[in-house]
């Protein structure tokens, strides 16, 4: 069972240490108990004492039957996990006089990472004297965001740290097709009353 990495984590019925317990939970007075009351209580309600605050005083406990219990925490971390949407930056690195070849090979990497959502820092780095070349760097840099223009909008402009000139870039998200412009207009039908009239 996908549940399995959860179980142990709680300690259930007879597992529980403390003398008394808080019992929370549907159907039931939330008031502390005795463990042995407690117990009985799980038993005639036919499920589980699971201890959900093993550090409060006295510990918190639930009646619940416990592999529902584990389906919904599993749900609930399912949940959290999607909100946490994981964005990778993937960087691309240049070299202030990059030819056309590499360059356009450079370009279709960045639009295959933009287009997976990820994020891209593209670089110049400049060895030496070739800081000399900074502003051939920005240009390449600008013509980079340019030409991804359709896939990517410009997080930071580029940017001087130390030997590195860097831009980064965000996908744009997919806008969605307009139903309204694809539709063609209708002609207005003309009643062909006033034609016959005119016959006549």
């Amino acid at each position: 069972m996908k549940n399995d990495n959860l179980k142990g984590q709680h300690r259930i019925n007879e597992q529980i240490r403390a003398k008394e317990v808080r019992i929370v939970g549907d159907n039931v007075e939330s008031a502390v108990y005795p463990i042995a009351q407690a117990l009985r209580m799980a038993e005639e309600h036919e499920c589980d004492l699971v201890e959900i605050s093993p550090n409060a005083v006295p510990p918190v406990c639930r009646l619940i039957d416990y592999s529902k219990f584990l389906y919904q925490l599993k749900k609930r971390q399912k949940e959290q996990k999607a909100k946490q949407v994981k964005v990778n930056v993937k960087e691309i690195r240049f070299g202030p006089q990059t030819d056309d070849h590499d360059y356009n090979f450079k370009l279709k990497h960045a639009i295959g990472f933009l287009q997976d959502g990820d994020k891209v820092k593209a670089y110049v780095f400049f060895k030496g004297r070739s800081i000399l070349f900074k502003e051939q760097g920005e240009v390449l840099l600008l013509r980079f965001a340019n030409d991804l223009e359709e896939y990517a909008k410009v997080e930071q402009m580029p940017l001087l740290e130390g030997k590195r000139m860097t831009i980064s870039l965000a996908p744009k998200k997919p806008a969605s097709p307009k139903k309204a412009a694809a539709a063609p207009a209708q002609q207005p039908k003309q009643a062909p009353k006033a034609e016959e009239a005119a016959e006549k």
